[in-house]
């Protein structure tokens, strides 16, 4: 199972790229042999390409480690966004370096870790993920039972919307999300719509407004996640989770009724990088935080307003106990 969130440059976008640099080598303008990838750097000069996915704790992970990758090492740092398959793609062809946070990919691993070996585990970034049903904690103090899916039918007309029609709204975040959701409306009988929200940030907008109405919500959720600070909400007991469940999943991703896994979220470097990288690669393979470290960064970029450099030099100069830790060996 996965999460799926996802500037976004696709597949086709990189495809498009790449043409474009293969353009230029057949006109004779540009001498495009020297890279290995439409991202990479000329050769001789130190470059990382960092995959970065849209959801703000993933890219909290890429805004600390280009700060220091660069401030620290030397080196000139791309980011690139890309939804979660086709960053497994990108990733073994070499186009970017490294992911920062994976929420679990099976058969990419078994792809490309285990049998094309283009890619190689980094171990690892310290955060565990969680997705889950959540509920406003102001709504669960008045009506306990909502904490047990079994119950959630009897709360269907209180979450009516228009989007939903005259079932209860389970709110989604982006449609390009992996979820389970759908599937376990049906096979758990519940009398709700899954409504998307269209991203991460429109999804924010719409909790914090039923917060600030104190208006109840059912919502797809996870952490870490920043918002829990400023809205606290509490988990849906939904169908314990098994690894029995996963595995019908996995094969018939509709036959899914139970809830998501806890995951401890992984690091993945393009195989070539992690033996190569030099000190790059060794940093990264160093990278660990928690999930306070994680929040703070997230909570600064997207409700502090700065920018993601902003937020990393702030926390870099809060925290080098942490980071310092990352450093290669001289």
């Amino acid at each position: 199972m996965s999460r799926k969130r996802s500037m976004i440059i696709g597949t086709a976008a990189l495809a498009g790229t790449a043409v474009l640099s293969l353009s230029l080598s057949a006109c004779g303008k540009a001498d495009m042999t020297k890279q290995s990838s439409p991202f990479a750097a000329a050769k001789g000069s130190k470059s990382v390409t960092l995959s970065t996915q849209t959801w703000v704790g993933a890219q909290s992970n890429v805004a600390v480690a280009k700060y220091l990758l660069e401030k620290k090492l030397g080196y000139h740092v791309d980011t690139v966004q890309v939804d979660e398959i086709p960053a497994w793609d990108a990733l073994s062809q070499g186009r970017v370096d490294a992911i920062l946070e994976d929420w679990g990919h099976p058969e990419q691993e078994q792809r490309y870790v285990k049998d094309k070996k283009t890619i190689t585990a980094g171990g690892g970034n310290g955060v565990t993920g969680h997705i889950g049903w959540y509920v406003p904690k102001y709504w669960a103090d008045k009506h306990p039972e909502i904490k047990n899916w079994k119950n959630l039918n009897k709360f269907a007309d209180q979450l009516k919307t228009s989007e939903s029609g005259n079932k209860g709204q389970l709110m989604d975040g982006s449609p390009s999300y992996v979820t389970n959701d759908k599937a376990l409306v049906k096979n758990l009988k519940l009398n709700y719509e899954v409504v998307f929200a269209g991203s991460e940030a429109a999804q924010i907008t719409q909790i914090q407004q039923f917060a600030k109405e104190k208006k109840p919500f059912l919502t797809y959720w996870y952490e870490p996640q920043w918002l829990f600070n400023q809205v606290p909400m509490v988990e849906v007991k939904l169908p314990k989770y098994t690894d029995a469940c996963a595995e019908k999943g996995t094969k018939d991703p509709e036959s899914i009724d139970c809830a998501y896994p806890t995951t401890p979220l992984q690091k993945f470097f393009n195989t070539e990088f992690a033996k190569k990288g030099g000190s790059a690669s060794a940093f990264l393979k160093n990278f660990k935080w928690t999930k306070d470290d994680q929040n703070e960064v997230s909570e600064s970029i997207a409700s502090g307003g700065l920018s993601a450099d902003e937020a990393a030099k702030r926390w870099v100069e809060k925290h080098p106990e942490v980071w310092k830790k990352w450093l290669p060996k001289k």
